[in-house]
């Protein structure tokens, strides 16, 4: 077999359909305990180059972590990225056996760059703090609904907002006790909460969501997370320069911490009523102040060092 072999795999529920290049060798397997099995042991014989996986919103993670114990390269995508490739290249066409075709050309001729997944441990954070932001928006639209709702509704309201709101305490207790389990995520917990801005929700969301903080370049972390500004040049003309792209719950999290830290942090404060004061508008500056926050933070994972307000 070819010494450089590539594989797609595209997910579905019940179903994994497996692409493998240059051979273009298709297979199948139920997405369940059995099937990933049967999937890892027809991999390994092949010893692959790169596989690469859609994100599916959990389906895909059965698979990849059972790929990750035997230490197998993996890369899970953004499924929009594989449309755009399918597009450029004129595959219009969309089954389950074509995408996985396309996924695999996707890992030959593109090449994702591999990064560190989550850890079982890490997973497990995850969940709760996601768990914990569906709680959040349960209670904010509870609490908005009480506002208009009928007197026969605002009992059953009432007690569900105060359902809710011991289901967070608890969700909450139990995130907090799971980190000072650990000793690296309770060093990483204290590193992050050290800046101003940052709190517990902020420090979970990038220690779940995040792990590449610490390990990359200031302008690598910045374009993974969607806050590092992009061209839009051509000929004589220049564009305005746009954020796209990247991890929209870290984005989201970065924008909490930058409004916080605009009140209690002087730097952060200064820095933004620089922007404002040099023209800029108020929503560019207060990207700019979620870039410089993340880009501060991951010096200070680098160099494992709290911050010191000058």
């Amino acid at each position: 077999m070819n010494s450089e072999t590539f594989v797609g795999i595209d997910v579905s529920k019940h179903l994994l359909d497996v692409n493998v290049l240059p051979e273009n060798q298709t297979q199948q397997f139920a997405n369940d305990d059995k099937g990933v099995k049967q999937l890892v042991k027809f991999l390994r014989k092949i010893k692959p180059t790169l596989i690469v996986f859609e994100s599916t919103g959990g389906f895909e993670m059965l698979a990849v972590s059972s790929l990750i114990e035997y230490q197998v390269p993996v890369v899970i995508i953004n499924p929009r990225q594989v449309r755009d490739f399918a597009k450029a290249t004129g595959r219009l066409a969309k089954t389950d056996a074509i995408d996985a075709g396309t996924i695999a050309r996707f890992a030959r001729d593109i090449r994702p760059e591999i990064r560190a997944l989550k850890d079982e441990q890490t997973q497990a954070l995850s969940a709760l703090n996601t768990r914990r932001k569906q709680i959040v928006d349960m209670l904010v639209a509870e609490k908005n609904r009480l506002h208009t709702a009928l007197k026969p509704n605002r009992k059953s309201i009432q007690q569900h907002i105060d359902w809710l709101k011991r289901a967070l305490a608890d969700i909450n207790n139990d995130i907090d006790q799971m980190i000072k389990k650990s000793p690296t995520w309770r060093k990483n917990d204290k590193i992050l909460k050290s800046f101003k801005g940052v709190g517990p929700v902020t420090a979970t969301t990038l220690l779940c969501d995040l792990p590449e903080l610490g390990a990359l370049d200031r302008k690598k972390i910045a374009a993974l997370v969607g806050v590092a500004p992009l061209n839009c040049d051509s000929g004589k003309y220049r564009g305005r320069r746009r954020t796209m792209g990247g991890r929209a719950d870290v984005r989201r999290i970065l924008y909490m911490a930058a409004v916080s830290a605009m009140q209690h942090n002087p730097m952060i404060k200064a820095f933004y009523n620089r922007l404002i004061d040099a023209g800029k508008p108020p929503k560019l500056a207060l990207t700019a102040c979620m870039r410089k926050i993340l880009v501060i933070l991951n010096a200070m994972m680098k160099t494992r060092s709290h911050w010191i307000a000058s």
